[in-house]
């Protein structure tokens, strides 16, 4: 199937793209993501937490021991950046946007699946079966 831009399922994609970004909570998202962005300080916090926990799951991966030091500061720089108000904003922008992704998913793969519009038992079903994509 090829889709043009005139095809209904594309101005209809185009329709609910257009929801998504004039919702508040979709707003407020992308405002705390934004703020992380302008905040050199909390970027570098968060960049460097990201790169110790990849340099510690890397010598796990190489069946090198943690020290319980190399642990406790970590835990300490993540504590650190939890306690950042700006940081915080993005971790739980994160989150919630992909909570955003996950229900559209859900319900665009389900309505795929049976080929109807799902209903709340069909999203609530925690066995999704052959072929789902929910992350159950």
């Amino acid at each position: 199937m090829i889709m043009t831009d005139d095809t209904p399922v594309l101005r209809k994609t185009r329709e609910l793209c257009q929801t998504i970004l004039e919702q508040p909570d979709f707003q407020s998202i992308r405002q705390r993501i934004e703020t992380f962005l302008g905040d050199e300080q909390a970027r570098g916090q968060y960049d460097e937490l990201v790169q110790k926990g990849q340099a510690l799951q890397r010598k796990q991966q190489n069946s090198i021991p943690l020290t319980g030091e190399e642990i406790a500061e970590f835990e300490r720089d993540r504590d650190s950046l939890l306690n950042n108000p700006v940081a915080r904003g993005f971790l739980d922008a994160q989150e919630e946007l992909h909570g955003f992704r996950q229900t559209i998913q859900r319900y665009l793969n389900k309505t795929l699946e049976l080929g109807r519009l799902p209903t709340a038992e069909d999203l609530d079903e925690s066995s999704c079966g052959h072929g789902c994509s929910c992350d159950h």
